[in-house]
């Protein structure tokens, strides 16, 4: 009987390694699902296009503030030209970020962005951004990146200051055949 006993605990100790292991894999996509439906995270729509004219909202600003920051292994330099804006809900804007690749050989990087308060994020519309294509510089080499944005008009009158965060990423260069 012991011996029975003992390998229905091994099997389920094995089985559950193995749901662990799968719910890892999981994690990741159900974790995006979860930010896109409820907009935790503050994660951002990509490309917006624009339909029609734009009416700016003549009555209020809404102060827009940029920051940046680099993941473990990215050495390059990245900032954004103006630490804050201010923006009237319903204009086009403008920004440039700058990024200088400092090392010896040539780097790629992804930008990532993310938006405080969460709740701005439905709100908040880009319509050209650096964070859709991956950069690539040369040794030495720097790039001003434009960022185009609106926010929405019907955006709450409770949220009057947004914060807009970018992570910049080193990606693997590919070697070509």
């Amino acid at each position: 009987m012991p011996n029975r006993t003992n390998n229905k605990v091994i099997l389920r100790l094995i089985v559950a390694v193995f749901g662990m292991f799968g719910f890892g894999f999981a994690l990741v996509p159900l974790y995006n699902v979860l930010c896109d439906v409820t907009g935790l995270n503050g994660k951002t729509a990509g490309q917006y296009e624009v339909t029609g004219t734009l009416e700016a909202d003549q009555s209020r600003f809404i102060t827009v503030q940029f920051t940046t920051s680099n993941n473990a292994e990215m050495p390059w330099e990245f900032h954004p030209k103006e630490a804050m804006i201010k923006v009237r809900p319903g204009e086009i804007n403008e920004v440039f970020f700058v990024a200088k690749n400092p090392t010896e050989h040539r780097m790629k990087a992804q930008a990532v962005p993310s938006l405080s308060p969460s709740a701005a994020v439905e709100f908040f519309n880009k319509t050209e951004c650096f964070c859709f294509t991956q950069q690539a510089l040369e040794p030495g080499e720097s790039i001003d990146m434009p960022l185009r944005f609106f926010v929405a008009r019907d955006i709450p009158e409770k949220i009057s200051k947004l914060t807009l965060s970018y992570t910049l990423f080193s990606l693997p260069e590919v070697a070509a055949n």
